[in-house]
């Protein structure tokens, strides 16, 4: 999937575009409205995420134009404005979604997402499988060739990252931010000591490993 991020601030493009493209997003950056306006004209995007105080062209002209040229890609608004009336203003000028600074990148992703989906008009699944495990997103039964497994709270919601993220690596920043929801403290073993558990849980009494480990990268989730 092809991202247009159009942002002006380095710090926050590097961020978002590292993490996006760890996510198995194809990211175009733009640092201005002009270059962000000629992108997302020219190029078919699936989502586009938008600051709103760029320079030469700011980001809510650069929608309205857009839309003026019939461009429907789903646009994300990124802004340090919090109020209402900002938000109806990024929606009104043709805006999908707002967001405000600062953000947690697992929420910048979910709703990435979501748009997506919404565009598309794909339903959000019920039941996610990888081989032979299987977990039920409405009664949260997970099972494994029939044999329910019992899982924490904590695991569970590892799981199903890893199960949404299935065939691709995610890396303990990633984990942690979707997980556990604060930032990533490279000092902890808290991811690694999680997975363990979960490898005894879903893995214990089978032939074959599901989590892999990536060295210098995360962990994946596939059958070999």
């Amino acid at each position: 999937m092809r991202v247009l991020l159009v942002e002006d601030d380095k710090k926050i493009a590097s961020f978002i575009i590292k993490g996006l493209k760890q996510e198995g997003f194809v990211v175009d950056h733009a640092t201005d409205g002009e270059d962000g306006l000629h992108l997302g004209l020219h190029k078919p995007y699936d989502v586009a995420v938008v600051d709103i105080m760029l320079p030469k062209l700011d980001g809510l002209t650069l929608i309205e134009k857009m839309r003026l040229k019939k461009v429907s890609t789903p646009v994300l608004i990124l802004s340090a404005k919090r109020t209402v009336d900002d938000r109806v203003k990024g929606l009104q000028s043709g805006g999908d979604d707002y967001l405000t600074k600062p953000f947690a990148f697992s929420e910048l992703v979910a709703r990435i997402h979501a748009l997506i989906r919404r565009t598309s008009g794909a339903a959000e699944p019920t039941r996610l499988e990888m081989g032979d495990l299987t977990m039920d997103l409405l009664t949260r039964n997970v099972n494994r060739r029939g044999k329910r497994i019992d899982l924490q709270p904590r695991e569970y919601a590892l799981l199903e990252y890893l199960m949404r993220s299935a065939g691709r690596p995610v890396s303990k920043t990633m984990i942690m931010e979707h997980v556990w929801d604060y930032n990533f403290d490279p000092e902890t073993n808290v991811v690694e000591a999680r997975i363990c558990k979960l490898r005894e849980k879903i893995e214990g009494g089978f032939d074959r490993k599901l989590i892999h480990t990536i060295k210098g990268v995360g962990y994946v989730l596939r059958e070999d």
